[in-house]
């Protein structure tokens, strides 16, 4: 049994601390802000993640978890991790600010020789200045270790205990060793690197994943101006093992607390330091683009858009979560708005005074049939599974124009036509459009190679 802190009771920081805990460690979680640490007192988790609300009651249960809103003058732990928020500031940098103060504040009540591991998604060389500021408050028995987390919204838990690889980065060599002995028993690749690489690896990470949602979105652009089948031309391609299934689904695109971010962060950096992230610029523009598609193909078929009632299925970036951070559909929803559309919004899970938060003027409704009702369109923006058993053809009875447009394609095009929609998607041709496609033979053999 290891002692372990875990500074941030986010979504990294919970997870991480619910399931080192599982492991059979001894777990501190610490957060500033009070009212959260008060509910996680109460056995309240104040996210939602699958699993995580048995993880933190067996924790509490078998009395190797805690949690607390203040550093104690002494904090008897081998291990504090870092697990705090670094947002994006104003100019696309990481803010630093949180990791800053939760560093300084541990370092004030760590014993000698205890290990810091920098959990958070941070700007390469952020190990560089942890070890910093150790020394300029006379700390340097304390070693840093770099261990980016490669958690996904809704499989968290499973991301943790069943990683692909774990990556320590340190200048400590006993560290490192220290730190992977908490992961031999998970069964993984632990790949030692220097810090720096180990920070770059979760930027390029999220950045290659960014970009291959962003390739498969303008590939689906050309299928629908073309007669290809964008969902056709993802499984084609997938199929091929040097590319692979995952991260090709076209649509809106991608959103949440990691890959905007740390997109928008790579670039910045890279520019910082004299580098050109054209690529990286181009991913995220096509990115922005996704959203005006979705209206623009409202618009088409609904012509002006003020005063029409638009309802908009879902408010988290994506299913399994109740994050909205950048999400996609509320930033459609912000877009519907601004062309005076009427919009309602309903989640499984978000709440109703988080969504009228997020986007004020629009109406979280209890219900898609409430929200459906004298509706002129639908647009599914995340794919929770219940929308794909909605009662169809009772929601397009109570409708003005029986429209869906799915952001996601995630629904089945014959079952909402037999219900009477009409049913629009991503990246899949009109029929008007691939019979007015002239396949000239020598058109097409032309074009190759």
């Amino acid at each position: 049994m290891a002692r372990i802190a875990v500074v941030g009771a986010g979504h990294v920081g919970l997870v991480t601390a619910a399931c080192f805990a599982h492991l059979g460690h001894s777990v501190t979680c610490l957060d500033v802000d009070h009212d959260r640490i008060a509910l996680l007192q109460q056995g309240v988790s104040p996210i939602h993640e699958p699993g995580l609300d048995d993880l933190l009651r067996q924790g509490v249960e078998r009395g190797l978890i805690a949690f607390r809103a203040d550093y104690p003058q002494a904090l008897d732990v081998e291990f504090a991790f870092v697990a705090v928020g670094t947002p994006p500031s104003a100019g696309g940098s990481a803010d630093l600010r949180a990791v800053r103060e939760a560093v300084a504040s541990l370092l004030r009540c760590l014993p000698p020789r205890a290990v810091i591991v920098n959990k958070a998604t941070v700007p390469i060389g952020t190990a560089d200045l942890v070890e910093q500021l150790a020394a300029r408050m006379n700390a340097t028995s304390i070693a840093v270790v770099s261990n980016p987390e490669f958690l996904q919204e809704g499989t968290a838990i499973d991301n943790f205990l069943r990683p692909d690889r774990v990556i320590l980065g340190s200048r400590d060599e006993d560290a490192v060793e220290r730190t992977a002995r908490l992961f031999e028993s998970l069964g993984a690749p632990i790949m030692r690197v220097d810090t720096r690489s180990a920070e770059m690896v979760k930027y390029a990470a999220n950045a290659f994943l960014a970009t291959k949602i962003s390739f498969m979105n303008e590939i689906a652009t050309i299928c629908e101006q073309m007669g290809a089948d964008a969902q056709l031309v993802a499984k084609g391609i997938g199929a091929d093992d040097r590319i692979g299934p995952r991260f090709l689904g076209a649509g809106l695109g991608w959103g949440g607390s990691c890959l905007p971010k740390d997109t928008q962060s790579l670039a910045h950096l890279a520019a910082a330091h004299g580098a050109h992230p054209q690529l990286l610029r181009a991913v995220m523009q096509v990115n922005q683009d996704q959203r005006r598609l979705v209206v623009s193909k409202v618009r088409s078929a609904l012509g002006d858009l003020e005063r029409r009632r638009v309802l908009v299925l879902g408010a988290a970036f994506k299913p399994g979560t109740d994050d909205t951070r950048f999400s996609p559909a509320i930033e459609l929803a912000q877009l519907l708005q601004s062309e005076g559309a009427e919009v309602l919004v309903f989640d499984p899970v978000v709440t109703a005074d988080r969504i009228q938060a997020l986007a004020p003027g629009v109406r979280a409704v209890a219900s898609v049939e409430e929200g459906a009702q004298g509706a002129e369109a639908i647009i599914l923006a995340t794919e929770w599974p219940e929308f794909r058993e909605l009662p169809f053809a009772a929601l397009a009875a109570g409708m003005r124009r029986a429209l869906l447009v799915d952001g996601r394609n995630y629904l089945d095009p014959a079952r909402l036509a037999e219900a009477g929609f009409e049913y629009r998607c991503v990246g899949r041709p009109s029929q008007e459009v691939f019979a007015s496609f002239d396949f000239e033979p020598s058109v097409v053999a032309g074009s190759i190679g």
